[in-house]
């Protein structure tokens, strides 16, 4: 898919891309907003996680999952992971699709989160709890200072989350134990924190615990609502995309996995069971 293509190409479903689970939520959430669409989830399950791996390696990886998913008919991509979009998405956006199709769209999780977290914190001071990669990244302070320069953002790398999560183990004693350390350790570094975003996918999952740890004063910002309202908003802003989504209320999954496991651990995330298909990407 270049510039060369002189045919419209026909209608397909929103792709929804992860490297794992996480992006679930964000598909869960968008579906429930926006039922009527058609939607192919892709999660790029057998080399998770993305949050510990390289800039380069984390671009490569993603780009082979939208180009997959513009093959499979797909005009619009949401990258329902923090990790692709903050080492990934900018360089797609700028540099890959004009080449491939300039027509498409890829968009990503951090940008609707930032936005909205301006009219939530009042003390101005907000926390980052991510992956390692996300939060080396710097994605949240730099996107954040555009928007709400007198924000004061504190990161907090939680590396044991999403093992927890995706191990079943998110209701379980030992994601008490780390669950408490790393807000613990956020909020000693910046105690006039007042609204922590949950800048990983699979974090909803843990919610109970961060509840039960969290400070009843500070707002808990999960990025599935947003991220879905947000969508929502684009499309009716340009209905040139709508007429390139298929309205057909179906959902289909993909992994790279074995399709068994993905089957077994994605019901928890969409609170439904659910047939995948195993694919390939190169």
């Amino acid at each position: 898919m270049n510039k060369a293509n002189k045919f419209p190409q026909p209608p397909g479903p929103i792709g929804i891309f992860d490297s794992g689970y996480g992006g679930l939520t964000i598909l869960r959430q968008i579906r429930s907003l926006m039922p009527q669409y058609d939607y192919l989830y892709l999660g790029d399950n057998a080399r998770a996680p993305y949050g510990t791996r390289s800039f380069d390696i984390v671009y490569e990886f993603t780009l082979q999952a939208v180009r997959y998913l513009f093959e499979q008919g797909c005009h619009l991509v949401i990258l329902g992971c923090n990790t692709a979009s903050a080492k990934a998405l900018r360089s797609i956006q700028q540099n890959d699709l004009p080449q491939m199709d300039p027509q498409r769209r890829v968009l990503g999780v951090i940008r609707p989160t930032v936005e909205v977290v301006g009219n939530i914190s009042q003390t101005r001071h907000v926390g980052i709890m991510a992956t390692m990669g996300t939060i080396r990244s710097a994605t949240y302070e730099l996107e954040i200072a555009k928007l709400h320069p007198d924000i004061k953002v504190t990161g907090e790398a939680c590396p044991m989350w999403v093992p927890l999560v995706e191990n079943d183990e998110y209701d379980g004693s030992g994601a008490d134990y780390f669950v408490k350390k790393n807000i613990d350790d956020l909020l000693s570094r910046d105690p006039q924190i007042d609204s922590v975003i949950l800048g990983c996918t699979h974090y909803p999952l843990l919610l109970n615990k961060i509840r039960k740890y969290m400070p009843s004063g500070v707002h808990v910002i999960e990025q599935g609502f947003y991220v879905a309202d947000s969508l929502r908003d684009y499309l009716n802003r340009h209905p040139e995309m709508v007429k390139r989504v298929t309205c057909g209320g179906t959902t289909c999954f993909l992994t790279t996995e074995r399709a068994e496991e993905f089957q077994s651990k994605a019901a928890a995330f969409m609170n439904e069971s659910l047939t995948a298909k195993r694919v390939y990407l190169d």
